[in-house]
């Protein structure tokens, strides 16, 4: 691969931009504001899942830069513990990443019909225009990485463009009262730990992603400088344009309002321009969804390229249009998951609660590779290489928070972590039978 093909710094900026912003800031406001008791605890959730994910962000950046190889997130799960397990929780990652790519297109698809149709389309013509996106680059990244780049960037300045818009309603939309109906003395310190921990959940599903731009790292300009600056920056974008639209739902909705809100960005585009503004907001979220859907297929495929060359998947997954750079194979493959999964639509919401319990024990023991890693390239030091401060504090803030909002879904859903953990332990046995198969043969 050519040094110009490669990604530079504001390419991967974008990506993890691309990779953290989903639909998530359209709809998990209203989400964190039902579990939060109080406006401040709903604020402190926000703020404490930035000071998170900025920790998290660096952890992953030093990860990306001590071990620069494509599909990294899976690699670094063999290297540093065990293949069974790198191969059990990355099947879950992408299954949860195909099934969110579909979820999210389904929900731009809610906003457009607004748009395209007078009355309520149903849901299989919502999951067909849902398909539109997919289908459509889908074929953006079988023309190379260069294209879905580019494309990555245009689609990602329209959607900070749309937070721009809605963080802008604070200066011109009349503050809601925010009055809480609720009195705070009648809440014990449990009841306020439990409540966090409720509302982190949500937070922490709409601040994760970023951890897959280390799947980048041959494919990238000075991977060991370009990889923690690109991620630095970009989650430092994140925490401010999270901060700032939260509270603009709170200023032009209302807290209590908030809580039982759907649509909440549609609302609050309306309360400035009528319902013009409304028709325009979801032209926009549309848009919004197209930039995460690329970003999917341009990241996950990645995953199962280091897979398949670790003999895990089957070896078509290598298979690369070398002039282009696309992993043809793999791109076909998340895509057409994505499209089952649309036709699975109404248990959308149950697979996606259950993998991210199983995604919070993948960030956190992904992140706790660190450890492992600072050891085994001990050698790298003093040679140019991203080296975090504050270490190892700041990747012991990340884990902590993270086993934090496993024990939360735990407790409140046990039935789901009881059905997640029995998916992984499935994928062990699955890999298990195929080590066992493998060896038979030979």
């Amino acid at each position: 691969m050519t040094e110009k093909n490669k990604l530079g710094l504001f390419d991967l900026t974008m990506i993890v931009v691309g990779l953290v912003i989903g639909m998530g800031i359209f709809r998990t406001s209203a989400d964190a504001a039902n579990a939060a008791i109080t406006p401040l605890l709903f604020f402190l959730a926000w703020f404490a899942g930035g000071v998170v994910a900025l920790c998290g962000a660096l952890t992953y950046a030093e990860i990306g830069s001590r071990f620069p190889v494509t599909g990294g997130y899976y690699k670094v799960f063999a290297e540093c513990y065990h293949p069974s397990v790198a191969f059990s929780i990355n099947c879950i990652i992408l299954i949860s990443n195909a099934a969110s790519m579909a979820g999210v297109a389904l929900v731009g698809s809610e906003y457009i019909s607004e748009v395209l149709f007078k009355a309520d389309p149903g849901s299989m013509t919502r999951a067909l225009i849902a398909m539109v996106p997919i289908i459509i680059f889908y074929g953006v990244n079988l023309m190379g990485l260069r294209m879905s780049s580019t494309a990555q960037n245009i689609l990602m300045i329209i959607k900070i463009g749309m937070l721009v818009l809605l963080i802008s309603s604070i200066f011109f939309v009349e503050g809601s009262n925010n009055v809480v109906t609720a009195s705070e003395g009648s809440f014990g310190m449990m009841d306020y730990i439990r409540s966090f921990g409720v509302a982190l959940i949500a937070v922490s599903f709409t601040y994760g992603g970023y951890q897959q731009t280390i799947n980048f790292g041959e494919e990238i300009q000075q991977p060991r400088k370009t990889i923690p600056r690109g991620i630095f920056i970009g989650i430092m974008i994140i925490i401010l344009l999270y901060l700032a639209v939260s509270y603009a739902y709170y200023n032009a909705i209302g807290f209590e309002q908030l809580k039982t809100s759907r649509g909440i960005a549609s609302i609050v585009v309306e309360k400035m321009f009528g319902p013009t503004g409304r028709t325009i907001a979801s032209i926009l979220l549309f848009i919004a969804v197209l930039a995460y859907v690329n970003v999917l297929l341009l990241s996950n495929p990645r995953v199962m390229y280091a897979m398949s060359k670790d003999g895990i998947l089957p070896a078509a997954f290598k298979k690369k249009d070398e002039k282009k750079d696309v992993l043809t194979v793999g791109l076909t493959a998340f895509a057409a998951i994505g499209i089952i999964v649309l036709f699975f639509a109404k248990s959308f919401n149950e697979i996606l609660s259950f993998t991210i319990f199983l995604d919070s024990i993948g960030m956190a023991s992904s992140a706790a590779t660190i450890f492992i890693l600072r050891k085994r390239t001990k050698h790298l030091d003093g040679t140019g290489i991203y080296k975090m401060k504050l270490y190892p504090l700041l990747p012991l803030i990340f884990i902590a928070a993270y086993i934090f909002v496993g024990i939360s879904i735990a407790v409140n859903t046990p039935n789901l972590a009881l059905i997640g953990t029995s998916v992984f332990g499935v994928f062990l046995l699955i890999y298990w039978g195929i080590i066992n198969y493998k060896k038979k043969e030979h």
